[in-house]
């Protein structure tokens, strides 16, 4: 992604990290309501969703995610996450028919929501806009598609904005904008992450998802004492997720270089590796980042001495 608008790119590795958070409603059936980021003041989202967004967020299961994903969409067909969630893997997968088609479905299931769910409905429209803006991106590339991805961007935040007047403290309002301020932050000049590390620090939810993305952040800032602490808090919530533990391996190898302390690089190594261990429910562009980070610790080790660290 480094061709990316610098200004839009963050929010593409928003994308990709939830698959790091863009991928959430008026189920289908409203007699199984499920919420998985509010204990209070719930909102409908269908059982399926539930299960697709906490198999591919709280335990990192991607193979069982998709299919809970795909009986979402028959079940729950009201639900602008679930198409979010599929854009977010088409991005991934650069599947731009399926992009196309899953942006438009997310901006048309988040209008309908409006009149009963105004703080969703705003929101996924928001979700809406930025795909429809990482899809110009992908499809005109950085100077051409510059222009209509920054008029994108300014719609994302006209309704992130309805959405916060709706209810400012709302933790999957926070956890979005909380990720998406985040990553600009962290990558563009001049930026500021104090607002949105606050977001998710107090009042974003999952918990397991909003300490993920404080630990994201506070790696990029290299604040990795901090980081370190909030991925911990994070599978402490979500002790199954290989990706939790491959964000531990990264940072602590983070501190193993800055600190060269070979003993911090060989508990990176442990954690990568606990993360292979599951690398059939991960995807295999992802895998293949683990192996190759892991491959370069490994090498950090045998080139030192013996009696290093």
């Amino acid at each position: 992604m480094k061709d990316q608008f610098p200004a839009f790119r963050p929010l593409l590795g928003a994308m990709t990290a939830f698959s790091t958070v863009l991928t959430l409603s008026l189920g289908a059936s409203p007699t199984f309501a499920k919420d998985p980021f509010r204990a209070t003041n719930q909102h409908q989202i269908g059982d399926k969703t539930e299960a697709a967004f906490e198999a591919f967020f709280r335990d990192g299961n991607y193979t069982l995610g998709q299919s809970d994903l795909k009986q979402a969409e028959l079940s729950e067909p009201n639900e602008p996450l679930v198409y979010a969630m599929e854009a977010s893997f088409a991005y991934t997968n650069k599947d731009m028919t399926s992009l196309n088609s899953s942006s438009q479905k997310t901006l048309a299931s988040a209008q309908r929501l409006l009149a009963t769910d105004p703080l969703r409905g705003n929101l996924y429209i928001a979700v809406g806009h930025f795909l429809e803006g990482a899809m110009i991106l992908a499809n005109q590339g950085t100077v051409s598609g510059a222009p209509g991805a920054l008029s994108e961007l300014q719609q994302v935040y006209n309704y992130l904005d309805r959405a916060e007047a709706v209810s400012a403290t709302d933790p999957e309002l926070n956890l979005i904008r909380g990720y998406m301020d985040l990553m600009i932050s962290v990558n563009v000049p001049f930026s500021s992450s104090d607002q949105a590390m606050e977001r998710l620090a107090k009042y974003a939810g999952p918990r397991y998802l909003a300490d993920r993305g404080l630990a994201l952040g506070q790696r990029d800032l290299g604040q990795l004492d901090a980081a370190l602490a909030s991925v911990n808090r994070a599978l402490q919530a979500a002790p199954n997720n290989p990706e939790l533990y491959y964000l531990k391996a990264q940072i602590l190898a983070k501190q193993g270089q800055n600190q060269n302390n070979l003993t911090l690089f060989r508990e990176s190594l442990k954690n990568f590796d606990i993360a292979t261990q599951k690398k059939n429910q991960l995807p295999a562009s992802l895998v293949a980042q683990i192996e190759r980070e892991r491959r370069r610790v490994a090498e950090r080790l045998s080139a030192a001495p013996n009696n290093a660290g």
